[in-house]
């Protein structure tokens, strides 16, 4: 382990941990106990194999590969595993949806299914595998294909998949007969219940991920842009709130929000600033002619910001991430990332957390991505960057330890080239750990003594 690259990743870690721990106890970051570092599970074992590196007591399942055939005979699995969630299927058994970032240049794409393909030019989309009670596969079927860029997304209090598309392609562009840059359901139990159907009244953009407000209904959206105009921060209210499966094409309106007299969420600098907030009504959510974010929303402007990515409900709101800004690419400052907080019942945007250049709070070049709920009431977190990658353990109380390493640098020549980790999720029971490598796309089921 490089002692430089690794103990900056480590103090990030910590610091990152503190902060996102007091938020999902529903303090402040300034509340949270002060991080240490800590043993963990121990320290981590290096893998025979060259796949996973996990402690002592634990072990690991290879549920799919990139490559290998579907169970269902539709054709090999696809590439650029992503965004996932775990569902209760009964009896002990596991529903895993798990969305493929493809593009058109993708090697394997999400095989073209007749019912479930949106536009049959499109690599992307999503696959479903069915867990029985001892953790093995049963089934393995494509869940959604002819969609582009499927990149995060969120679940809904009705147990389907809100997969996003991370993309604008229009119709004519990057081999797509039609439009693309919408969010689809997926129902992971009866996909051709939910078909390939746009939700359009959402929107058209570079969707990030979503979060659904379990008592109010209401949708929230971050766009994924980096550079100007910036992405922005939107809400969708349904005409039919927690209305069930399907019940999103009923329509609805698309408001973005507007911090009166903040063009841009970068500038604030300040954990605890608050502000009161604006929904304005987004002029034209098909982006027929003009993209949202270059949409006029009136003399007071729209607020934008660099790069929103994750998104989730947690206690009484939503929090949502700004993955950094950059001065030289047009931010009015400079961050290594920002966790915002929107609590809906009073209107009100609080930025919770801040990581450098200037802050407290450090980042190394490496930093979290996917997150995750664990069984003790911590975090899971993925790390995304260049060499080995890692999914690191946070407890509630701020302890930051290693949980798994791919083996990209010790595998010595030959080994395969792993790529981040995503879609992190825990099993509803709490005792399995699932997690995928993006590239080469794997899906990996890890079980051992996790603490409740």
């Amino acid at each position: 382990m490089s002692v430089t690259r690794r103990s900056l990743l480590a103090a990030g870690a910590i610091a990152f941990s503190g902060a996102l721990g007091a938020l999902f106890a529903g303090g402040s970051p300034a509340s949270s106990r002060a991080a240490r570092a800590g043993s963990g599970y121990g320290p981590l074992l290096s893998d025979p194999r060259g796949l996973l590196d996990l402690p002592a007591g634990f072990a690991y399942r290879v549920l799919s590969r990139a490559g290998d055939p579907l169970r269902s005979g539709e054709g090999a699995v696809p590439a650029n595993c992503d965004g996932m969630a775990a569902f209760d299927a009964g009896g002990g058994r596991v529903r895993l949806v798990r969305n493929h970032e493809n593009r058109a240049t993708a090697a394997l794409r999400v095989p073209a299914v007749a019912g479930l393909t949106y536009d049959p030019g499109a690599l992307g989309g999503c696959t479903a595998l069915d867990l029985a009670a001892d953790g093995r596969v049963t089934g393995e079927r494509v869940a959604l294909a002819g969609t582009a860029v499927n990149c995060a997304g969120g679940r809904t209090p009705w147990n389907t998949w809100l997969s996003c598309e991370e993309t604008e392609d229009r119709a004519g562009t990057a081999g797509c007969e039609r439009d693309h840059g919408y969010v689809f359901e997926v129902d992971p139990a009866r996909p051709q219940r939910t078909g390939a159907v746009p939700l359009t009244a959402m929107g058209r953009f570079a969707h990030e991920a979503v979060a659904v407000d379990p008592y109010r209904g209401v949708v929230y959206e971050t766009e994924d842009a980096f550079v100007r105009p910036f992405g922005l921060f939107y809400r969708f209210l349904p005409d039919r709130p927690l209305g069930g499966t399907g019940s999103l094409r009923a329509g609805g309106a698309l408001e973005a929000l507007r911090v009166p007299g903040l063009a841009d969420l970068a500038a604030v600098d300040e954990p605890g600033a608050e502000f009161p907030v604006e929904w304005v009504p987004v002029p034209d959510p098909s982006a027929a002619v003009t993209p949202i974010r270059h949409q006029d929303f009136g003399p007071g402007g729209i607020t934008h910001a660099q790069k929103l990515e994750g998104c989730y409900w947690g206690g009484d709101g939503v929090h949502f991430v700004s993955s950094y800004a950059r001065r030289g690419e047009g931010a009015p400052a400079d961050h290594h990332g920002q966790v915002w907080f929107y609590d809906p019942r009073r209107a009100r945007l609080r930025l919770d957390v801040l990581f450098g250049p200037a802050a407290d709070v450090q980042l190394p070049g490496d930093s979290p991505d996917n997150i995750c709920l664990a069984p003790d009431g911590g975090l899971m977190v993925c790390e995304d960057g260049g060499g080995a990658q890692y999914v690191f353990g946070v407890t509630a109380g701020g302890e930051v330890y290693p949980v798994a390493r791919n083996a990209d640098d010790i595998g010595g020549p030959g080994a395969p080239e792993w790529g981040e980790f995503a879609g992190v999720a825990f099993s509803p029971d709490g005792r399995t750990l699932y997690v995928n490598a993006y590239a080469p796309g794997t899906t990996f089921a890890v079980t051992g003594p996790w603490r409740r």
